[in-house]
């Protein structure tokens, strides 16, 4: 059941009209059956899987809360992490290692007939072991009480809205929401309407739109030109912001028409000065998560330079390789760790904290900033590593023939107007956030949004992307 589909709709509809007309306990009950109900629709054996792993965090926290002994809680933490790690691990990185390991002792002379197994990744499996993690691991550093509500404990893991591709949320700000009451408010169900609407813009216009162009010249580097390819790096950038944002904020949307707030994800990235900056504004609950149980783990910045670099370095390796398995991802994510340091370790305090005022060197970092992105996007969706320096070298050729052609610009231009209008709106909860509009005004925007999105909706599904992660 994914959020494009009619049958979510109706789904969201029926839960939603159950949910006001319960109290609180029955409430929380009624979305863990509906949450189970929305995962399981793809794959029972993914539901049975995401109850045993997170029903061993909930023992786990509990033996935590009542042991004051620090090395026997530490104990408890290693089995939370062992089994989600371990779950983790076995899905979504066995085949690649097991492979990876045969290719090198092939590259050394050495023979080997690497274990392989047709394993299918659960869906979200990335998402709900972090969340999961950060509860535990909160316990474990006595920041919060474990719960003891077993059904206030699934709301927060599996509440559907987020449960596949996020955003992240830590326990100690939605674990809570779930023990307070809710009372519906029209103002947060209409707003939460709106942001739903923005989500289905970024999807199904522009993400979905720009999917053929992208695929068609990634998935045959071989025969595609330079120009093609150079287009389809632009229109990936725009393609993976949207499609992915798009999620975040049909997830947001829908916690709101059930009075619950989940963690902001995306703050206008493509606008960023720098690096640093741009990590401050993409997948923000993934980045906080690494920083507050890898980065501050690790040493965090209460160690020597070097460390702290180190550290750095690691977060941004582990990134990369938390998206997929894959040696494109891991180059993806060291490139990103490469660039932040140079940002860091390079240029004045003054440049990363953005302390400019004047338009035009703002204007050049962010699009100095935003072409590496682009750059380090190539390797993210390329099928392989030798694709990738395919795709860097008949760029590179087409750049220097000053011969531009092949420009898909309607479709790019469509995109960079959604990033203009959310920077626009920027001091407003969401881009599509026009309560303060004229009633005609903000009605006849709803219309021709909804316009928009039947006339250019893709009529076939397409998944989101970080559906594979």
């Amino acid at each position: 059941m994914s959020f494009t589909t009619p049958v979510y709709l109706l789904f969201l509809a029926i839960v939603w009209t159950l949910y006001w007309q319960l109290r609180r306990r029955e409430q929380n009950i009624l979305i863990v059956c509906a949450s189970f109900v929305f995962y399981g629709w793809w794959d029972w054996r993914f539901l049975v899987l995401l109850i045993a792993t997170t029903g061993i965090d909930y023992v786990v926290a509990l033996a935590m809360g009542a042991q004051p002994n620090r090395g026997l809680r530490r104990c408890w933490l290693l089995v939370s992490l062992g089994s989600n790690l371990g779950a983790l691990g076995f899905f979504k990185y066995f085949i690649f290692f097991s492979q990876s390991f045969a290719n090198f002792l092939g590259a050394i002379g050495l023979s080997a007939n690497p274990v392989l197994l047709r394993l299918v990744l659960p869906l979200g499996i990335s998402f709900y072991t972090f969340q999961a993690l950060s509860y535990t691991i909160d316990v474990y550093r006595q920041r919060m009480e474990p719960v003891r509500d077993i059904v206030q404990y699934f709301c927060f893991i599996s509440f559907f809205p987020h449960l596949v591709a996020g955003p992240i949320n830590f326990a100690k700000d939605l674990l809570q929401q779930f023990h307070q009451e809710r009372r519906f408010d029209w103002n947060e169900a209409t707003d939460g309407a709106r942001q739903i609407l923005l989500g289905y813009f970024k999807k199904m216009v522009v993400a979905d739109n720009l999917a053929p162009l992208v695929n068609g010249a990634f998935g045959h580097v071989a025969t595609a030109t330079g120009w093609e390819l150079l287009w389809a790096t632009y229109g990936f950038a725009f393609q993976i912001y949207c499609d992915f944002s798009g999620y975040t904020d049909i997830a947001i949307g829908c916690a709101k028409l059930f009075n619950l707030r989940l963690m902001h994800n995306f703050a206008y990235p493509y606008f960023a000065e720098s690096i640093p900056d741009f990590w401050r504004r993409w997948h923000i609950s993934l980045t906080t998560w690494f920083r507050e149980y890898v980065y501050i783990s690790l040493g965090g910045n209460r160690v020597s330079r070097p460390r702290q670099a180190f550290n750095i370095a690691v977060v941004f390796l582990l990134s990369g390789l938390w998206h997929g398995a894959n040696w494109t991802f891991v180059i993806w994510g060291g490139l990103h760790g490469f660039f932040y340091l140079c940002y860091w370790l390079l240029l004045p305090q003054g440049l990363q904290q953005n302390e400019s005022s004047d338009w035009f060197p703002r204007l050049i970092r962010i699009l100095v900033t935003f072409h590496l992105v682009c750059f380090a996007w190539i390797f993210f969706r390329a099928p392989s590593l030798s694709e990738a320096w395919t795709v860097i070298v008949k760029i590179g050729g087409a750049l220097a023939s000053y011969n531009p052609s092949g420009l898909q610009w309607e479709i790019l231009l469509l995109a960079a107007a959604v990033c203009v209008f959310e920077w626009i709106n920027r001091r407003q909860s969401h881009a599509f956030d026009v309560a303060r509009w004229r009633p005609g005004g903000r009605w006849g925007f709803y219309y021709a949004v909804v316009l928009i999105i039947i006339g250019y909706a893709n009529l076939n599904y397409v998944p989101f992307i970080y559906f594979e992660f």
